[in-house]
């Protein structure tokens, strides 16, 4: 059996609503967008930020369904700033075929299409 790590989740060019330095870490995304991917309460996740190349690791936890919120949390909040563009994006590590489930989302991180 050989495992391989690949990529089985995706939000492509999410904006950042909000930075919150003070918060523990994470980072906070619309319920509805972790749903449409399959990512769950806590898993990590890596984000990387289109407008500056920063990339990190974090993990993600759930804002209210339908409110929109993109929200760097912790630390890396000095990684972004408001309206920047985002990749949020999964892993698993498996030794099966992955479907991976992506969203592309408007400015508002509404889901436009799935790819």
């Amino acid at each position: 059996m050989k495992l391989i790590n690949v990529c089985k989740s995706k939000i492509h060019r999410a904006t950042i609503t909000e930075c919150d330095v003070d918060y523990v870490g994470s980072i906070t995304v619309d319920q509805n967008l972790m749903d449409a991917v399959g990512i769950i309460d806590g898993e990590l996740v890596h984000v990387w930020n289109v407008n500056n190349g920063d990339r990190l690791e974090t993990y993600a936890i759930p804002a209210e369904p339908g409110s929109g919120v993109i929200c760097l949390n912790g630390a890396a909040a000095h990684k972004c700033n408001i309206g920047d563009k985002v990749i949020i994006t999964a892993f698993c590590i498996t030794d099966e075929p992955v479907q991976r489930q992506i969203v592309l989302v408007d400015n508002e991180n509404r889901i436009t299409s799935t790819v």
